[in-house]
C-alpha cells in the first residue's frame, strides 16, 4: 500500500436499508414509506489486477457501487440495471441485496454480464480496460412511486443503445426528483472526447447536482481549470457542482456563488476503486440528511451556505478515505463513519 491523501477520482420495499436513517428521512409523513433513492445505470464485475499478480473479480459499476453506498449509509436504494442470470450477474445481484439494495430488471436481459479489468499501478490507481454491453431493461421497471433523488452517470449515459434511453428517464423523473449525475467516464469506452462532451453537458443541464473528478475534465475538457468549469456547469442548470481532486481535495461551486475548497484526508491507500462513487453516494447521503432534495426543495438546495455545504462534503473525504483504505469497491456502512 501507499500512503497518498485520500480523495475520489464509484430489495426493501418500504423499511429502511440496514445501518441507518429509517423513517422519514429526507421526506414523508411519520409512519410513511422511507423515502428512496433509485440509481440508473450499470453493474458488472471489477477484476483487479496488480503486474504479475492474478486478478481478484469484485461487485461493480459506477452506478451500482453509488447504490451499495447509499444502502450502507441507511438509505432505500433500488438500481435499475442491465444484468444477466449468469454466475457473475447472481453474484452482483446477491452482494447488492445483501447490504440492501433493491435489484430492478425487465424481462429482457443481456446474454452474460459486462466485466471491468482494473489493472492497479503502484499506487494503486486503477486503470480500465471492459467487455461490456448496456441498456435499460425492457419493460423499464422504474419501481413504485416518486423517487426522492434519481442518480446516473459513467457508461450507462453514454454507451448505446441505452445511453438516450437514461436521458430520457431523467427528463420525465426531474419534475418529481432531485437528479444528481457523475460523468465518472471511461475513454477506453467512449471514443472521442468533442463527441462525449455534449452528451455531458445535455445531461449537466438536466442535472441538480454534479460531482466530476479532476480525471474526467482533464480528458474532456483538457487544458481549462477544473474549478472554472464547474462555474461554467453550475450557470447551465445545477445548484450545486463538486469536483474532486484525488489528493488535492475537494472544490465545490453551488448557483448562488458559494465556493468551498477542502483538502483531502491522508490514509494509507489499498487501492481507488470506487472512491469516486462512495463520495458521490455520501454527497446524495449528506444533502438528503440535510433536508435538500426532492422537486420542492431545489430553491433551499441553491442556497446551501458554505458551512452547511463544507459539513456535507467532509464527510464525503471521510467516506471515500475509508473507501481507499481497502480492497475493491467497499463502502462504509453508517456504523463505520459512527464509530471514526
Amino acid at each position: 500500500m501507499s500512503e497518498q491523501a485520500a480523495g475520489p477520482t464509484t430489495g426493501r420495499t418500504d423499511e429502511a436499508a440496514p445501518g441507518g436513517h429509517g423513517g422519514t428521512a429526507g421526506g414523508g409523513a411519520p409512519g410513511a414509506p422511507a423515502a428512496r433513492a433509485l440509481v440508473v445505470g450499470e453493474a458488472l464485475v471489477d477484476v483487479v489486477r496488480r503486474t504479475g499478480a492474478p486478478g481478484a473479480a469484485h461487485p461493480g459499476g459506477s452506478p451500482a457501487n453509488v447504490a451499495l453506498g447509499l444502502a450502507r449509509l441507511g438509505r432505500r436504494a433500488e438500481l435499475l440495471t442491465w444484468l444477466a442470470d449468469d454466475e457473475d450477474g447472481r453474484t452482483v445481484r446477491t452482494h447488492l441485496e445483501a447490504s440492501g439494495v433493491r435489484v430492478l430488471t425487465g424481462d429482457r436481459a443481456p446474454e452474460r454480464t459486462s466485466r471491468a479489468v482494473a489493472t492497479l499501478d503502484d499506487a494503486g490507481v486503477a486503470t480500465y480496460a471492459f467487455d461490456l454491453e448496456w441498456d435499460l431493461p425492457a419493460p423499464v421497471d422504474e419501481g413504485a412511486g416518486d423517487a426522492l433523488v434519481v442518480h446516473t452517470g459513467s457508461i450507462a449515459t453514454v454507451l448505446r443503445p441505452g445511453g438516450p434511453r437514461v436521458a430520457e428517464l431523467l427528463e420525465r423523473r426531474r419534475a418529481t426528483s432531485t437528479i444528481t449525475y457523475d460523468p465518472n467516464l471511461r475513454p477506453a469506452l467512449m471514443g472521442d472526447p468533442v463527441d462525449v462532451l455534449p452528451l455531458v453537458e445535455a445531461l449537466v443541464a438536466l442535472a441538480d447536482v454534479v460531482k466530476v473528478s479532476d480525471e474526467d475534465l482533464a480528458w474532456l475538457l483538457p487544458g481549462l481549470d477544473p474549478a472554472d468549469v464547474a462555474r461554467r456547469w453550475v450557470g447551465a442548470g445545477p445548484a450545486l457542482v463538486v469536483v474532486t481532486r484525488g489528493g488535492e481535495g475537494t472544490v465545490a461551486v453551488t448557483s448562488a456563488g458559494v465556493e468551498v475548497d477542502l483538502p483531502a484526508q491522508r490514509v494509507q491507500v489499498a487501492d481507488t476503486v470506487g472512491a469516486g462513487d462512495s463520495f458521490m453516494g455520501g454527497l446524495i447521503d449528506g444533502l438528503w440528511s440535510a433536508g435538500l432534495l426532492g422537486p420542492d426543495r431545489r430553491a433551499a438546495l441553491a442556497a446551501i451556505d458554505a458551512d452547511a455545504l463544507t459539513a456535507v462534503l467532509a464527510r464525503c473525504v471521510r467516506i471515500a478515505a475509508i473507501t481507499v483504505s481497502r480492497p475493491g469497491a467497499n463502502p462504509p456502512t453508517s456504523a463505520e463513519l459512527d464509530e471514526g
